[in-house]
């Protein structure tokens, strides 16, 4: 391995931890109480000539549960991920994946959009926003 190739991997996983670091922070570190949401989805935001298409990771989330609205100018995901049932006494050995209530807000560029397809597979929530005009 080149000595490049090393300082790439290097600033790689460095910016893989940092990543990691503020999404900690923000979990645990969060203002407010109950009421408010407890966790952000990570999304993917993909444009072409015509359309927006946002991919949302949700693991384990009801799609009836999930609600999707505009308001100026920002596209806001909400809903909740319960814990998964669990038959009879357990001993929690590991939990990554967050559960409680999520928001997820995103600003989108200028102009005018209309949700054309939304579908919750394969854990993640993807929409389709045509532009308009």
């Amino acid at each position: 391995m080149s000595r490049d190739d090393l300082s790439i991997l290097m600033w790689s996983e460095a910016c893989r931890l940092l990543d990691r670091a503020e999404s900690l922070h923000r979990e645990f570190f969060r203002i407010g109480g109950e009421a408010g949401p407890s966790w952000e989805p990570p999304a993917d935001v993909y444009e072409t000539e015509r359309e927006l298409l946002i991919e949302i990771a949700l693991p384990g989330v009801d799609p009836d549960g999930v609600k999707v609205a505009f308001a100026s100018g920002v596209l806001m995901v909400t809903g909740e991920r319960r814990l998964p049932a669990i038959p009879g006494p357990a001993v929690i050995r590991r939990m990554e994946l967050p559960h409680g209530r999520f928001e997820r807000r995103i600003r989108l560029e200028a102009g005018r959009y209309e949700l054309t397809k939304q579908s919750l597979a394969d854990g993640c929530l993807r929409l389709v926003l045509r532009k308009l005009g």
